[in-house]
């Protein structure tokens, strides 16, 4: 009995560099590959009428607009996505080793895993704002901005630096809800999945729990990311107050005038993005930390 006992390996833990690095290489790759959809996505939020839906709304920027502006607004996040995703996957590891600490336990919950995903999210959101808005405002289909730092120029002549963190508290809740979501999904699927024999097994598993985990994230977080595209793609007037300010109320306001499903404008593309870019953001990450992890020694304790 005792002979077939077997004491599990565990991933030698990193370095926070390596998980930087990893994140940062993941989030690239997945911004390049399924960027378009986040334009539609944008612009599906800010129609307060009746929505084209995702067909509709992408052959009419391509028709209208032409190909090139499905890439409109690339450079910001391009510029983001590297640190953002650095940020979310370091403060994850970050989080995940101080929850365990914390609370005594020698490995992972559900619980564990869900607090450590949104108190990620929440770190992370103080970094995407200012790229954000400036994404959203190219993005928007009346945007009259000749490029990203002419967008910055003009919010800071106009509002001052703080007019750069319109949206901070929409944002703080969008990447709350959307971590959580992910990374507890992915603690919970991997739990499900048959155990990874090989390594081609593993990267399976890991495409697989993201996508599903990206899809959970983008249930829960996607009327914030509504609010959070009509807060930062209003141009602000002096004396008047805004529409769509403060996170919760904006909610209702859109339900009352715009009926439920208005809060899940641009799911379509959200989640034909989110969900196979979950899972090709976990695969990209857990790939080149194995990677690390080689280079640096044995890559199990």
């Amino acid at each position: 009995m005792a002979a077939e006992q077997k004491t599990e390996r565990k991933p030698k833990p990193l370095p926070f560099v390596a998980n930087f690095a990893a994140g940062a290489i993941a989030g690239i790759s997945e911004i390049l590959t399924f960027y378009p959809l986040d334009v539609v996505k944008t612009r599906m939020q800010l129609a307060t009428g009746k929505s084209q839906g995702l067909v509709g709304t992408f052959s009419s920027i391509v028709k209208e607009e032409g190909v090139g502006r499905l890439y409109r607004g690339l450079v910001p996040p391009l510029l983001l996505e590297a640190p953002k995703r650095a940020v979310k996957f370091a403060a994850n590891d970050f989080w995940g080793k101080t929850f365990l600490e914390w609370s005594g336990e020698s490995n992972m919950t559900q619980q564990l895993s869900i607090l450590t995903g949104c108190s990620a999210g929440a770190t992370e959101s103080f970094v995407v704002v200012p790229f954000e808005l400036v994404k959203i405002k190219l993005q928007d289909k009346s945007s009259k901005y000749a490029g990203p730092m002419d967008v910055v120029k003009q919010v800071i002549r106009k509002e001052g630096l703080l007019g750069l963190y319109a949206g901070m508290e929409s944002t703080f809740w969008r990447h709350v809800y959307w971590n959580g979501g992910y990374f507890g999904t992915i603690f919970t699927v991997k739990k499900l999945l048959p155990k990874a024999e090989t390594p081609k097994d593993q990267l399976l598993n890991n495409f697989i729990s993201g996508s599903i985990g990206g899809l959970c994230g983008t249930a829960l977080n996607t009327p914030f990311d509504v609010v959070k595209s009509r807060i930062q793609g209003a141009e602000r007037i002096p004396g008047v107050q805004p529409k769509y300010n403060w996170t919760y109320p904006a909610l209702v306001t859109i339900m009352r005038e715009e009926g439920v499903g208005a809060l899940y404008k641009g799911f379509v593309p959200k989640v034909l993005r989110l969900a196979p870019g979950g899972g090709v953001l976990l695969l990209v990450v857990e790939f080149t930390l194995g990677v690390f992890r080689k280079a640096l020694g044995p890559p199990y304790i």
